[in-house]
C-alpha cells in the first residue's frame, strides 16, 4: 500500500513541505542549544567574587543544566506515550510551542533585570526543566507525525535537528561580535529563538493546508485509494504476513540489538560527560588578543562542536566502516573514552589535571576529531539496529529501545559530569 501511495501522492510543490519538516526539526532542538551555548553569559551572572576578585561560590550552572536538561526529556518522553491516547497531537505541539515562547521571553526579560545569584541559579533551573519538558513531548509528537511522511523527509527532519547547535552557535556569535553592549546582546541573542519559535509554530500551523502534506496525514483515507479487488489482495497479504512473521517480545529485540544500544549509551554518555562542562573552561592561548579570547569559546567549542558533528551524521549516507558485525565496531565506540583525559589536559585555567595540550590548534584537533566521531557513531547505531532484525514488524520496538537507551546515555553523561567537573 505505501507503492501505491507514494506513486499516487501530489508533487510536493516548491519542496515546501520539505522545508517545513526542516524547519521543524530545527525548532525542537532550540532549547537544549541555546541554553548550552550560553554557558559564558550565566556563568558571569552566577559569578559571585570577594573583595579581591576571587570566586566564592561555584554553581556548577553546566553540569546542573546538562542533568536537568535531560531529566525531564527521559520523563516526559514516556509520559507522552500514554499523553497522545488523550490529548491530540494538535493541542500537544501549539501547547509546548507556546511554552518554548513564554520561557524564552521570560529569559530574554531576565537579562535586564538585576537578582541575586542565588534567586537567578533558582529561577534559570526551573526555567531549563520545564522548558526542556515541552520539549520531550514536542520531540514525540513531531517524530510521530513525520513517520507518516517518506524517509527522505524524516531525512530532513533529523538534519534540522543537526542544525539547531549551529544556529544557536551563530545566533552567539552574532551577539559577541555586535557593537552593543552586554545585556543588549544577551538581549539579541534569547530574543532569536522566541522569533524562531513562532516561525517554527507558523510552520506547524501551514503544513495541513499543504495538498503533499494532506495526502500524507489523512491516514483514514488511504484504504479508499484502493478498489474492492486490491483491498482483498491487501487483506490476504496481510493475512500471510501475519502467519509468517510475528512479532518478537521486547526482550527478544533487545538480545538481537544489545550491542548496537549498548554502543549508542556509551557514544552520548561520553559526549555529555565533557560537553559543555569541561570543554567551556578551556582558554585560548593568546588571551593577549582581546577579540580571539571573546569568540574563541563560541567558535572552538559550540560552532565547531556542533557542525563537525552534523558531518558526522552526514557520513554515513556515503560511507559505513566499520560494518555492523565487525568487532572494530565496538572498540571504536569505547576508544571515545580516551576524549575524556584528552580534554581535560587542554589549556584550562587553574586546573587541578595535568595540561599538556596548551596550544589551539591542539585543542581544536581534539574537539574536531571528538564531535565527528559523535555524530558518526551515534547515526550508524541508529543504521546497524534495524538491520539485525529480519522482521519489519520489529523495528518499531527497536526503534523505542535505542530511543530509550539514547535518554540512558545522555543522563549518564550528564551525571558523570559532576564527578568531571570537580577534578579540574
Amino acid at each position: 500500500m505505501s507503492l501505491e501511495k507514494e506513486s499516487t501522492a501530489p508533487a510536493d510543490r516548491r519542496q515546501a513541505v520539505a522545508l517545513i519538516v526542516f524547519v521543524l526539526g530545527l525548532g525542537i532542538m532550540m532549547p537544549w542549544n541555546f541554553f548550552t551555548t550560553a554557558s559564558q553569559y550565566f556563568n558571569e551572572r552566577l559569578r559571585v567574587v570577594n573583595v579581591t576578585g576571587v570566586a566564592t561560590k561555584d554553581y556548577q550552572y553546566d553540569s546542573w543544566m546538562t542533568l536537568l536538561s535531560q531529566l525531564p526529556l527521559l520523563l516526559f518522553t514516556l509520559l507522552n506515550s500514554f499523553l497522545h491516547q488523550w490529548v491530540s497531537e494538535r493541542i500537544r505541539v501549539v501547547a509546548s510551542m507556546c511554552g518554548f515562547f513564554l520561557l524564552f521571553s521570560v529569559t530574554a526579560a531576565l537579562v535586564t533585570v538585576p537578582m541575586h545569584p542565588d534567586t537567578f541559579f533558582s529561577v534559570t533551573m526551573a526555567t531549563i526543566w520545564f522548558i526542556n519538558m515541552c520539549s520531550a513531548v514536542l520531540q514525540g509528537s513531531l517524530f510521530g507525525m513525520v513517520g507518516m511522511f517518506p524517509h527522505r523527509y524524516r531525512t530532513l527532519f533529523m538534519s534540522g535537528q543537526g542544525m539547531a547547535g549551529i544556529f544557536s552557535a551563530i545566533a552567539m556569535l552574532f551577539s559577541i561580535l555586535s557593537n552593543t553592549g552586554k545585556s543588549s546582546a544577551a538581549l539579541g541573542y534569547f530574543i532569536t529563538p522566541c522569533v524562531a519559535t513562532l516561525v517554527t509554530l507558523l510552520c506547524y500551523l501551514v503544513l495541513p493546508h499543504l495538498e503533499f502534506a494532506r495526502f500524507y496525514l489523512n491516514r483514514t483515507g488511504e484504504l479508499e485509494l484502493l478498489s474492492i479487488s486490491d483491498r482483498k489482495i491487501l487483506n490476504d497479504v496481510n493475512l500471510e504476513g501475519k502467519s509468517q512473521q510475528s512479532r518478537l517480545s521486547v526482550l527478544a529485540v533487545f538480545k538481537k540489538i544489545w550491542l548496537m544500544a549498548l554502543c549508542f549509551t556509551c557514544v552520548f554518555a561520553v559526549t555529555l560527560s565533557v560537553f559543555p562542562v569541561i570543554m567551556v573552561r578551556v582558554h585560548t592561548l593568546y588571551k593577549g588578543n582581546a577579540a580571539w579570547d571573546r569568540v574563541f569559546t563560541c567558535v572552538c567549542c559550540f560552532l565547531l562542536f556542533n557542525s563537525l558533528d552534523f558531518v558526522g551524521r552526514s557520513t554515513p549516507s556515503l560511507i559505513q566502516w566499520p560494518s555492523k558485525d565487525s568487532f572494530l565496531f565496538p572498540v571504536a565506540v569505547l576508544a571515545r573514552i580516551v576524549f575524556i583525559p584528552l580534554i581535560m589536559m587542554c589549556n584550562i585555567e587553574n586546573s587541578r589535571f595535568l595540561v599538556v595540550f596548551r596550544h589551539d590548534v591542539a585543542f581544536v584537533t581534539i574537539i574536531a576529531l571528538f564531535s565527528f566521531t559523535n555524530g558518526y557513531l551515534a547515526t550508524l547505531c541508529m543504521a546497524y539496529a534495524p538491520q539485525l532484525l529480519r522482521c519489519s514488524l520489529d523495528c518499531e520496538t527497536a526503534g523505542s529501545l535505542m530511543t530509550f537507551f539514547l535518554v540512558l546515555g545522555l543522563a549518564l553523561g550528564a551525571a558523570f559530569s559532576f564527578l568531571l567537573g570537580n577534578l579540574v
